[in-house]
């Protein structure tokens, strides 16, 4: 059931006023219905309050619709303007941001509008009714297990999902001390933690210069960025370069930071072993051909305590997926969903923005969710409000959207990585599958696909459900050493409790969202 205006103004009081702007009360919202009673459905639902959620939420409430704002983390933001909880006592957390004024001012608007933000709501499903509008089903607390579900309703939906980070697997992967390159940023960020004191950052995506510089300035040793692509490729593509001048000087800001703190950057390289007993003690660093196989004899070994390591991102699709959203391949081989000019998907009634159509950044993610909040907006007022402006947003869109491809291109992995991997190395971690034993399955049980070695050697069946080992299991598995991209169409979005599935059963008023009182 929706949330009453009561409740919502109840919880608003209790929170007061907080970094994240809890649950903001729905009275006063206007939709394109009129006021919306107790029970009735929202104007919009947004899933993600990133950048791309918080754009879209704020554009389609100030345009006069009734929002309802879903997202698993207590604070807005998403995971690029993930910041410390007001208890750690921060004094300027805006030092570890990228265009935090950008944020701030979303933040400022969110505060001012009559968006209901429902934070630590984990969205498992989502649906269409027979009337046409969507249900939305998720769980909450901070790690989803509360013992009420939630379902909210709404005429619209958007999608703004993020992504999460692409793993190659080598040996050593699995030591204590080894963590994902966006994981050690967000340890930054939200805890003031560092994974280490001598920290490698490796892999491949201009993530890795955002991090080093990050871990460097907090204090951090940072031997080596080891970057297995190179940096000339973007150069095929002048036109993206010139249109997109400050993504150029986002490069030369990182770079600057690495020079002055004497980070050196290694392009063509890759950790292709971990060395330790109980945690990280050192990585081996090999050369990389033009395929990402390792150069016999160009080992060497660099002494960590951490290595913080990522193959870029991967769109987060899954909810719109399992509604039927078509998708398209992007240039890194991930899967993104295919957007029409205004950001509706394939489905109608259901938008999207941000990293879910393909990677580009927190200014490329606001773009979209405001052009999508307009289009929304458009569509339910039946009006066009502010044809000029969306015009604008269209063009810039369009502009950031193709340097983002070129550099998916620039960083897609070579078809040769899998040489790093010997027997021994666990591709599968929830459920300790070796890469043996994949390359068993394809070559001796017939195997040619990720699906059919996951019935055969349970690789992708854990707690992940191969966002971890997708990739890897699907090039190890591949005929002619073409993989195709990992499935993302899984039923539930996250794990849920089997007591959330049998309360789908229940009457509507029987299910009731209420903001999260931390």
């Amino acid at each position: 059931m929706t949330v009453s205006p009561s409740e919502a103004d109840g919880a608003r009081g209790a929170r007061g006023s907080q970094g994240s702007h809890g649950a903001r009360g729905s009275h006063g919202a206007h939709g394109a219905h009129g006021s919306r009673g107790s029970g009735e459905p929202y104007d919009l639902a947004v899933v993600g309050a990133g950048s791309a959620g918080l754009a879209g939420a704020v554009t389609a409430s100030e345009l006069g619709l009734s929002v309802a704002l879903l997202d698993s983390s207590t604070q807005s933001g998403g995971q690029f303007y993930r910041h410390p909880a007001p208890a750690l006592g921060a004094v300027r957390p805006e030092a570890l941001h990228h265009d935090w004024s950008a944020f701030s001012d979303l933040r400022r608007r969110l505060g001012a509008s009559a968006v209901t933000h429902l934070s630590g709501h984990h969205v498992w499903s989502t649906g269409r009714e027979p009337d046409g509008t969507w249900t939305v089903h998720a769980v909450t607390g901070a790690d989803g297990t509360a013992e009420r579900p939630a379902r909210i309703r709404a005429r619209a939906l958007l999608l703004a999902t993020g992504a999460y980070e692409r793993q190659l697997p080598f040996p050593g992967w699995t030591l204590p001390g080894v963590v994902g390159a966006g994981g050690a940023q967000t340890m930054l960020k939200s805890g003031l933690v560092l994974p280490g004191r001598r920290i490698v950052v490796a892999g491949s995506g201009p993530l890795l210069l955002a991090v080093a510089s990050s871990l460097a300035a907090a204090g951090a040793r940072v031997p080596a960025v080891v970057e297995a692509a190179g940096y000339l490729r973007y150069a095929r593509s002048p036109r993206a370069l010139v249109t997109n001048p400050a993504k150029a000087v986002e490069a030369l800001v990182h770079g600057a930071a690495l020079l002055r703190h004497w980070v050196r950057v290694l392009p063509r390289s890759a950790v292709t072993a971990v060395h330790g007993t109980d945690r990280v003690e050192a990585v081996t660093v090999s050369r990389l051909d033009g395929d990402w196989r390792p150069v016999r004899g160009t080992g060497r070994r660099i002494v960590c305590d951490a290595l913080a390591v990522g193959h870029g991102l991967v769109p987060q699709i899954e909810l719109a997926t399992a509604v039927g959203c078509a998708t398209r391949a992007l240039p890194d081989g991930t899967l993104g969903l295919a957007l029409d000019d205004l950001q509706e998907t394939s489905v109608a009634g259901l938008w999207a923005a941000g990293e879910t159509g393909g990677v580009g950044g927190a200014e490329l993610a606001r773009t979209e969710g405001e052009l999508a909040g307009r289009a929304i907006a458009d569509r339910l007022l039946g009006r066009t409000a502010g044809a000029g402006r969306v015009v604008e947003l269209r063009r810039r869109r369009d502009r950031m959207r193709a340097f983002a491809d070129v550099m998916s291109a620039a960083h897609a992995p070579g078809p040769g990585w899998p040489a790093w991997l010997d027997d021994e190395t666990d591709v599968c971690r929830c459920e300790e599958v070796s890469a043996g034993r994949v390359r068993e399955a394809a070559a001796e049980l017939g195997a040619r696909d990720a699906r059919t070695v996951k019935l055969l050697t349970r690789a992708g069946m854990g707690w992940c459900q191969g966002r971890m080992c997708g990739t890897a299991v699907a090039c190890l598995a591949a005929r002619d050493g073409v993989a195709e991209s990992p499935a993302e169409r899984r039923p539930f979005a996250v794990p849920v409790p089997l007591s959330t599935l049998a309360a789908l059963g229940e009457p509507d008023d029987s299910i009731e969202s209420h903001p999260e009182v931390p």
